[in-house]
């Protein structure tokens, strides 16, 4: 995780920013705080890297990079207020005993690839290159399975799926999405893949309520996704609410702020 010592929103990089909003950084330093404390409660070994002044979407963890097996697949950023980012990211992997792999090709880490038992999911249409697939499948040595994103309010697949259940003893694993973010034929191996996915609903999906974390248990979502929280509770989950409405105004939830150390 990042903490949010110079959040703002001074450019325009996703239909969620507008720089005419005022942003209030302690507010989220103070929401960020919550889902901090909210991990180390939950038991989870949390690490900081450094925010650096000048990026205010470091706070956005997830998109530093992908991490499997030790091995951490560094990230390279469609737009460039974010491209000082991935090599940020990738020394701090480096100073922490990963295996770093430099990207070759244009894709925002954890925002666009999640990882379902032993496939990962990879998105594109706007922030990731579709090439980057072929890339993430030779280094971890998994099948890729590319979904093509076409609302732009979900502009990564992790404001479109949700991971409930990552490592099933059997099937699939257990997801939730949101369907009118994806083409016909990535709805079709969506449906078939994972056919009693939760199927959240458009307002749910429109406070970035999929853009959530899950032990496999606990999933930690935004608190007024209530239909989710509803779903959830009816499929045995434990939702956490939390309020990151601050870090919203800079395209970001739960899962945005949060990268997975898979070691």
């Amino acid at each position: 995780m990042c903490k949010p010592d110079y959040f703002t929103v001074v450019y325009r990089i996703n239909p969620w920013m507008d720089p005419a909003i005022p942003t209030d950084t302690a507010l989220a330093v103070a929401q960020w705080q919550t889902l901090y404390d909210t991990y180390v409660g939950l038991g989870f070994d949390v690490h900081l890297i450094d925010p650096v002044e000048g990026l205010p979407d470091m706070v956005y963890a997830a998109n530093g990079g992908f991490v499997i097996d030790n091995v951490a697949y560094g990230a390279a950023f469609t737009y460039a207020e974010r491209q000082p980012e991935g090599p940020a990211y990738m020394d701090w992997f480096g100073a922490h005993g990963f295996d770093v792999r430099v990207p070759v090709e244009i894709q925002e880490g954890e925002g666009d690839f999640l990882l379902v038992g032993d496939v990962i999911l990879a998105g594109t249409g706007f922030r990731s290159a579709s090439d980057s697939h072929a890339e993430v499948a030779a280094i971890y040595g998994r099948p890729v399975i590319t979904l093509n994103l076409i609302n732009p309010n979900f502009y990564h697949l992790d404001t479109a799926i949700a991971v409930l259940d990552a490592s099933p003893a059997t099937g699939n694993g257990e997801i939730a999405y949101l369907p009118s973010a994806f083409d016909e034929p990535s709805l079709a191996i969506l449906r078939e893949r994972f056919p009693d996915a939760i199927i959240v609903t458009e307002e749910d999906a429109a406070i970035l309520g999929l853009n959530s974390y899950s032990d496999g248990y606990n999933v930690v979502i935004a608190a007024r996704a209530k239909d989710f929280e509803r779903q959830l509770r009816a499929r045995g989950f434990n939702p956490i609410g939390l309020d990151l409405s601050e870090l919203l105004l800079g395209g970001g939830g739960v899962k945005c702020c949060t990268l997975e150390l898979r070691r």
